[in-house]
């Protein structure tokens, strides 16, 4: 009997190494059709599941609550399993190289735990040879076993979207790997159980790890090109955005557009392809020259937060300028990653006195990472400024009511529009100071 099989009839157990905002959806899904270990080494978080609490938000409290995941942070509950997808975060160090780190324990930990048969996916977004020549040295290493002979490897880029409620893992149809035929036909099979849009059978899995890798890049690419757009726009005195509607009448222009990237995917994993790149004596020229457009935005926007309170007349030292928004993109809790960290760092370089509301955010988490206290949006008062930095459903029914409240009353009211989510011809209306991309 073949190990789909035994999976099939709950006779072998797959199991989730990594419980965030992609790992832990993929474990419930999987749930449905087979006994699933789920494995995080974050205690806290394991605990949150156990008690029905889905800290991510991706598929929320009441089906954490009732699903059959045996969450744990005990590692040798892995050896219940065969078939084990490991789904970790992949970031950059501060040099923008590869950080590694966390694919490489999470194989240290699967590697102590591996039991003879077993079949090892990742789905950690990597550049082209790490499965092979980075993950399976360690899993052999650490388990004393050999690839090919006692267990398999396979490669299936995640492609969830966090916060995206129609994009979901059931809906996107599914890249996958393997190491041989057998192993690439076990792989698809078990993936065929919970992605009803069907799976991609790649030929090598290499392949696969490019053709992830390279997803990302090409949005990155294309947003950049957008950011460039409207900086040369905004010298030109012309709004961005009307230019791209009209331009996104011809039924053949890609409709991007301006803003800031962050988050643990498109503002990464170009770097992982271009190191990879610069390993074979191949300097990169768009991918990188996207990438230092894009890493400049947040910056770009706090100078001309600064201009506009300039234009205003109001004093650029000790001003009080209120960001809405702080995740990487709308209604998603995640922080990683966020640019809009270089907004409030670079504001506080001209000595203004920025602060955050984000409903929708991980507080706790956001305070570990960058040191900064949320205040409640009805907190938001005498403001000089205020950046709408992220397109967050809370602040989509905010009006010109709303916003004069977060205003100091004697001075002219700048808003930042950074993602063109308001009317502004109603702002310019009221007499605000108004700007977007």
């Amino acid at each position: 009997m073949s190990l789909y099989e035994k999976i099939v009839r709950r006779e072998e157990k797959i199991s989730l190494i990594g419980l965030g905002y992609v790992g832990m959806p993929i474990a419930v899904a999987f749930a449905q059709k087979a006994d699933v270990v789920g494995f995080d080494n974050n205690a806290a978080k394991i605990e949150l599941y156990k008690s029905g609490i889905d800290p991510t938000n991706e598929v929320g409290n009441a089906v954490i609550a009732a699903t059959t995941v045996h969450f744990t942070c005990d590692e040798t509950e892995l050896r219940k399993a065969k078939f084990h997808i490991v789904a970790v975060p992949t970031p950059v160090n501060d040099d923008h190289t590869p950080d590694l780190g966390p694919v490489e324990s999470a194989s240290q930990i699967v590697g102590r735990n591996l039991t003879r048969g077993s079949i090892v996916v990742y789905e950690s977004t990597v550049y082209p040879g790490v499965t092979e020549e980075v993950c399976v040295p360690i899993l052999e290493r650490e388990s004393g076993m050999k690839c090919g002979v006692d267990f398999k490897v396979g490669y299936s880029p995640e492609r969830i979207n966090p916060g995206d409620k129609v994009h979901r893992l059931e809906t996107i149809t599914k890249i996958v790997s393997g190491m041989d035929a057998e192993t690439l036909d076990t792989v698809a099979k078990v993936y065929e159980l919970v992605v009803d849009a069907g799976v991609h059978r790649a030929e090598s899995i290499k392949v696969a790890e490019a053709a992830k890798v390279i997803e990302n890049s090409q949005r990155d690419i294309n947003i950049a090109f957008m950011n460039e757009l409207s900086i040369i726009f905004n010298k030109m005195g012309i709004d961005t955005k009307a230019v791209l509607t009209a331009a996104g009448t011809k039924w053949n222009f890609l409709k991007f557009v301006p803003g800031l990237v962050g988050g643990h995917c498109i503002g990464v994993d170009p770097y992982y392809l271009t190191y990879r790149a610069e390993q074979l004596g191949y300097h990169s020229q768009v991918i990188l020259a996207g990438r230092r457009i894009n890493d400049d935005m947040g910056r770009y926007v706090a100078e001309n937060v600064v201009k506009k309170i300039i234009a205003a007349d109001t004093p650029v030292k000790h001003a009080r300028v209120a960001i809405l928004g702080f995740t990487f993109k709308e209604n998603c809790p995640d922080t990683r990653n966020t640019k809009v960290i270089d907004i409030y760092r670079e504001l506080q370089e001209y000595g203004i006195t920025p602060v955050v509301a984000d409903p929708a955010a991980d507080a706790a988490k956001a305070k570990r990472l960058y040191g900064i206290d949320f205040v409640d949006t009805a907190e938001v008062k005498d403001m000089d400024a205020v950046v709408l930095a992220v397109a967050h459903e809370q602040f989509k029914g905010l009006t010109v009511t709303d916003f004069n409240r977060f205003y100091h009353p004697a001075r002219t009211k700048v808003l930042v529009d950074v993602k063109s989510m308001l009317d502004k011809t109603a702002f310019e209306q009221a007499g605000y100071v108004y700007w977007r991309l």
